[in-house]
């Protein structure tokens, strides 16, 4: 039996390095705008994860999130700084794992450029509140599954494949070396 990889009759897998990664991790971050944010990854036992929204992601390609000081995912990143962010910007394409680098400051400059009203359903003393933590993950990796030419182009080859008995598949897919 053949595997669908060599039913592809089209390339299907990039890996893509430096600056192409780095575009392509915030192409397809900005797309999801919310990730699961799993933390506890490097011990061996279960990993912790909650849904986040990065509040900024840089041209560095650093994710910035806010966070309660007192909050497990503070505690879990204070003990071990290695995290993986797994983003969905759709049903059939722009899916993105992350691993990186946990970092937590009280930086109150980068608190107020991240600072959007919403969040004072959490901070309720505002962009002031003394729980406020900003994280920054830095990427140190990640894997990638999109299409090549848009959702539209994509669902088209699909019906096109079935049709013929053929996988016409737009996927791409790939390491990120960052």
């Amino acid at each position: 039996m053949d595997s669908i990889n060599q039913q592809q009759p089209e390339d299907n897998f990039e890996n893509l390095e430096g600056n192409e990664a780095w575009k392509k991790m915030k192409e397809l971050a900005e797309a999801a705008s919310s990730c699961f944010f799993c933390s506890n990854i490097k011990t061996g036992l279960p990993f912790s994860t909650r849904p986040m929204s990065p509040q900024k992601i840089d041209d560095n390609g650093d994710l910035w999130f806010l966070s309660a000081d007192d909050s497990h995912k503070n505690e879990e990143i204070s003990k071990d700084p290695f995290v993986q962010l797994l983003f969905q910007g759709s049903a059939h394409s722009d899916f993105l794992n992350i691993y990186g680098t946990a970092e937590i400051s009280k930086d109150k400059e980068k608190i107020k450029e991240l600072w959007q009203p919403i969040l004072k359903t959490w901070f309720t003393e505002g962009e002031d509140d003394s729980r406020i933590t900003v994280i920054k993950v830095s990427p140190t990796q990640g894997y990638y599954w999109d299409n090549k030419h848009g959702n539209a182009i994509a669902f088209v080859k699909q019906l096109v494949g079935a049709a013929l008995g053929k996988t016409l598949d737009d996927s791409i897919e790939g390491k990120l070396e960052v």
